[in-house]
């Protein structure tokens, strides 16, 4: 009996002395383990640092700087942003020229950065386009296209004076509503929300972020606010990106045309790809023949609209900017385009021109406004430009707008209506940009861009001053190239992370190469 146990102990396999050493290097190995496992779950929870700066803007009085704090919370809208989103909002001053009166509240949005603290350069603010679109609803939409910058910056966006939640601007039940109802109905904010006013929202908004200098990547309308932050700040420059650039150099008038010319270009070098790729092109056997096409099928449309779906006609105003939409992607838009002209042309179908427009209006990133952003979008632009043309130069602009372009032109002549009877002053003729003494700001152009045409990048780089403005070419169709162009994206990839330029005249080749 006494020698049971040690009989049923020596079971084939280990001794007693190896089982004994098993053992211990067992409970070792989970001691490592564990010590493994807390020290990620350390790493993980490493305490964020969070910056501050010692520079707030001038002027202002310290209930609004040293005593504001930014109070981040989880975002209640948009749906989009519930999940992983931070929203917070920022006192201004409704008026820079009496900053200890009247106060507003700026709606912010914040995706907070992945990388660890060592390597966070600080906050990158983003300013997706219009004027009129919404910052707070837009990070969630586009997050996708920055999201590798999530691991040196949070990304953080807002809603700019006159958008969204911050002190929106209302002009009546419809976008047929004009300039006396505007007055009635935001009288009071209408001379505050210019792109002047803005720019020092964001220098505010720099600061309470902690940034001794803002970081910031604007596209399109956006490249005016970052254009016009750098001249008023110049030694608050950080890593500026102006995408799609806006031209300072024109007056409102002589955007329309630019544009128009634009968009007519972009048109023409789609009839040539679809009369030598498309099988049965709608617009025929080139540029010459698609003109004449389209005016044939805009008269039909002014005398019978066609079905668009959910009770709506397409016009022929519609259609001209429904092509639009699709000259906006690029290359991308022309199948698309091709096909919906056809539906149009030959079934009088207008249900997939205005769909597919619809999606890309929705998804691109150099945002067209919509929805009720009509309304912030004139007030915005009628803050900032000082024409208000009497009706003869009204006349001589409408006839220049429609001559510079067959296709085009006609829809886009009622722009220059836009301000002739806004009840408040305008700001200036052109943009004032010159940001001498800034740090490097890298201007991005797209040669074949139908809506910021690519001089417009040119002359926004030169105006910012020899030794700041550095412009990146992309051989690109479509309004915008970022990320799309892979040298764009690692281009200015590159500059966010290290602050270094490309080298001057550096040239991006792309679907125009």
């Amino acid at each position: 009996m006494s020698d049971a146990h040690p009989i049923r102990s020596r079971e084939p396999g280990l001794s007693v002395g190896a089982r004994i050493i098993a053992v211990v290097v067992l409970v070792a190995i989970g001691a490592v383990s564990a010590w493994l496992q807390h020290d990620a779950r350390g790493r993980d929870a490493e305490p964020r640092t969070e910056f501050t700066a010692s520079n707030p803007p001038a002027g202002l009085p310290t209930a609004l700087t040293t005593g504001q704090h930014l109070r981040w919370s989880r975002c209640t809208s948009p749906p989009t942003a519930r999940t992983g989103y931070d929203c917070a909002t920022m006192k201004a001053p409704l008026d820079y020229r009496k900053p200890d009166g009247r106060t507003i509240d700026v709606a912010l949005i914040r995706r907070k950065a992945t990388g660890p603290n060592a390597r966070r350069i600080g906050s990158l603010v983003l300013n997706f386009g219009g004027p009129g679109v919404s910052g707070v609803s837009g990070l969630p939409e586009f997050l996708n296209q920055y999201e590798p910058l999530l691991d040196r910056y949070d990304l953080v966006s807002f809603d700019p004076r006159g958008v969204g939640a911050t002190i929106p601007v209302r002009c009546g039940k419809t976008a047929d509503d004009g300039a006396d109802a505007c007055a009635e109905h935001s009288g009071a904010l209408l001379p505050y929300i210019g792109t002047s006013h803005t720019a020092r929202d964001l220098d505010l908004m720099r600061y309470l972020l902690g940034d001794e200098r803002l970081h910031y990547f604007g596209v399109s309308y956006g490249t005016a606010l970052g254009a016009v932050y750098a001249h008023l700040y110049p030694s608050h420059v950080g890593r500026l990106v102006l995408e799609a650039s806006v031209d300072p150099t024109e007056d409102l008038d002589e955007e329309q045309v630019s544009q128009v010319k634009a968009v007519q270009a972009a048109f023409d070098r789609f009839a040539a790809h679809c009369a030598a790729r498309i099988r049965h092109c709608p617009t025929g056997d080139g540029p010459e023949e698609a003109a004449r096409r389209m005016a044939r099928l805009a008269d039909r449309l002014k005398k019978k609209p066609a079905p668009a779906g959910g009770g709506r006609n397409l016009d022929a105003d519609d259609l001209a900017h429904a092509v639009s939409e699709h000259l906006r992607l690029g290359t991308d838009g022309w199948a698309p385009l091709a096909k919906a002209l056809t539906a149009l042309i030959d079934h009088s179908d207008g249900r997939p021109l205005s769909k597919s427009a619809d999606d890309i209006g929705s998804a691109d990133r150099a945002a067209t406004p919509r929805d009720d952003s009509h309304a912030a979008r004139t007030a915005i632009t009628c803050a900032d430009s000082s024409l208000r043309p009497d009706f003869e130069r009204l006349d001589r602009d409408k006839a220049r707008v429609t001559a510079a372009s067959p296709v085009f032109g006609a829809a886009w002549s009622t722009g220059v209506y836009l301000c002739y009877d806004w009840p408040f002053d305008g700001e200036r003729t052109t943009l004032q940009v010159n940001a001498d003494g800034a740090a490097p700001v890298l201007v991005v152009g797209g040669t074949g861009d139908p809506i910021t045409p690519y001089p417009g990048a040119r002359h926004m780089a030169r105006a910012l001053g020899d030794g700041v403005g550095v412009l990146l070419t992309a051989e690109e169709e479509g309004h915008g190239t970022y990320p799309q162009n892979r040298c764009v994206k690692e281009t200015v990839d590159h500059y966010l992370r290290t602050g270094r330029t490309p080298a001057p005249g550096t040239v991006c080749r792309g679907s125009m190469s």
